[in-house]
């Protein structure tokens, strides 16, 4: 199973993102996050899926796309230069005297402190995903209370 990124363009109606989360469920696909976001046009959406899948299921996922009738684009991105980032934010539980340290590491792998209570600290990451789960694998020891993640958001580049 490889990791795959498609970029969708949709008409904004009532539905799409359970059209197409229907599509990947009803096949068993596996769907490993899916954003979605306005356009300047009001009327459209971009949506970013990101996919574990073999090849064969893939090309069944881009057809069935391709099918519904709000999807205007379909542009698979998984071998095209593209900017990927993932935004999350991650509530660690950290013993006061270890604190400066822990940030100390956190930063250098360039998470941002968003907030600092009695007993947590929530670190805030944009980079990608395997960098979020590096972040989160290494502070494993710890407490890590909850971790809110947005999903892969990608754009072509055009070079």
């Amino acid at each position: 199973m490889k990791k795959k990124v498609l970029s969708l363009k949709v008409q904004n109606s009532m539905g799409i993102l359970a059209r197409i989360t229907g599509l990947f469920s009803g096949k068993g696909y596996s769907l490993k996050s899916l954003t979605a976001g306005t356009t300047p046009d009001s009327n459209k959406s971009k949506v970013t899926i990101v996919c574990e899948s073999s090849d064969n299921e893939y090309d069944q996922v881009k057809k069935q796309l391709n099918k519904l009738i709000e999807v205007i684009k379909l542009k698979d991105l998984t071998h095209e230069e593209t900017i990927q980032k993932e935004l999350a934010y991650i509530k660690i539980k950290v013993p006061v005297a270890e604190r400066l340290n822990v940030i100390s590491v956190a930063e250098s792998l360039g998470a941002a402190v968003r907030d600092i209570s009695k007993n947590e600290i929530v670190f805030e990451m944009v980079c990608s995903t395997e960098k979020i789960n590096h972040f989160v694998n290494l502070f494993s020891d710890y407490q890590i209370d909850s971790v809110a993640r947005s999903g892969l958001v990608a754009m072509e580049l055009s070079r």
